[in-house]
């Protein structure tokens, strides 16, 4: 069985914390797990035993200086190796505001951490993604970030930092057509951002993503899928 190195930011909880476990059943994975704080991590810090390798690395995605020490920490250990995967994964949404009452603060640190951190590690891990035979760079979206999909006015702040991420993504894959880039929506998740109206375990939504970003090829470059796999309109 090949073996492949993944990277994850948001791997402390919700779906990026399911992905991790999940990753790690194999012994063929090895996945650097980030997060703000692994000190308090615990359940992250528990999948240590599981088969597959764990490497634990302080990053925030909000703070360039932190992406910048997470992701050197990264090609460190890597030491020359590829990166196969890379899922961009943590965000933030500051609730459900709306285009004529929403706070320019909250839009800004949205976009700081929804788009520019995503922008970011991808831009620094690069060196490694290169040198891989797969280079798959996911960057986690929402629903919320279709118009054709029409969802109305709710979670403002949120939708537009989500669409700027599908546009980062569709550049991304313009500019470099050697690499796989591509936004996948998880579905309304239960977890902590999700809320209480979730319909999805996060199994369910990680199995599904893990089956497109595995099974990824360069058709998929530049385009917006569900977690089942099925296209999304823009």
């Amino acid at each position: 069985m090949a073996a492949y190195t993944w990277f994850l930011t948001g791997a402390s909880r919700g779906i990026g914390l399911e992905t991790t476990r999940q990753l790690l059943q194999s012994a063929s994975n090895t996945v650097f797990a980030t997060c703000r704080s692994p000190a308090t991590a615990l359940d992250l810090s528990a999948l240590a035993s599981s088969a597959g390798k764990l490497h634990i690395v302080q990053l925030d995605v909000a703070d360039e200086t932190s992406i910048k020490k997470g992701t050197a920490e990264v090609l460190k250990i890597l030491d020359g190796g590829p990166l196969d995967y890379v899922i961009n994964n943590a965000a933030i949404n500051r609730g459900a505001d709306l285009a004529f009452n929403f706070s320019p603060t909250d839009l800004s640190d949205t976009i700081t951490s929804n788009v520019i951190g995503p922008a970011l590690v991808s831009r620094y891990l690069l060196p490694a993604i290169e040198k891989s035979s797969r280079k798959v760079i996911v960057n986690m979206t929402s629903g919320l970030a279709s118009i054709g999909k029409n969802l109305g006015p709710k979670s403002t702040s949120y939708s537009i930092s989500k669409t700027a991420v599908n546009m980062l993504t569709y550049k991304q894959a313009r500019e470099r057509p050697d690499l796989i880039p591509f936004v996948i929506d998880p579905g309304w998740v239960k977890t902590k951002m999700g809320g209480a109206g979730a319909i999805l375990e996060p199994h369910q939504s990680v199995t599904g993503i893990l089956k497109v970003i595995t099974s990824a090829t360069p058709t998929n470059a530049g385009k917006f899928y569900g977690y089942m796999g099925n296209e999304i309109p823009w």
